[in-house]
């Protein structure tokens, strides 16, 4: 499910936050800089809003470069190929084509930052991890 900016959602397990905690303003003297918080746990049903939503395109390996730029040669030029070239070129391009659909079926990651109803703000989180309310 994709979310958008503004969607009410609430986390769908039990989140574990631990961790270093820094002030927010710009106070590198202050006695809580870099001060360990142990960690906040925000229980399952928190409900909040999204502000804003993050895509991540997936990275391509080289295989599934490769299978897309020979796939282009082959429709481009594999008629004026002879016979044996294009041949070796359909065997390359039928050794590559399980790491292409691999990365055809790999979702984008997209993060999101949830402002919580109590007042607290989650940013990059997978979106996997809330439900829309």
């Amino acid at each position: 499910m994709r979310f958008t900016e503004g969607r009410r959602v609430k986390l769908v397990a039990d989140l574990r936050l631990a961790g270093e905690a820094t002030l927010a303003v710009d106070a590198p003297d202050s006695p809580a800089a870099g001060a360990s918080a142990g960690f906040l746990a925000l229980a399952s049903g928190t409900e909040g809003t999204v502000e804003r939503v993050d895509a991540h395109e997936r990275e391509q390996s080289h295989g599934a470069r490769e299978y897309e730029r020979l796939t282009s040669l082959l429709g481009d030029f594999g008629h004026q190929m002879p016979p044996a070239s294009r041949q070796q070129l359909e065997d390359r391009i039928g050794e590559l084509e399980a790491e292409w659909r691999a990365f055809q079926e790999r979702k984008d990651r997209v993060t999101v930052r949830v402002r919580f109803d109590n007042g607290f703000v989650l940013d990059g989180a997978d979106q996997e991890a809330f439900a829309a309310v």
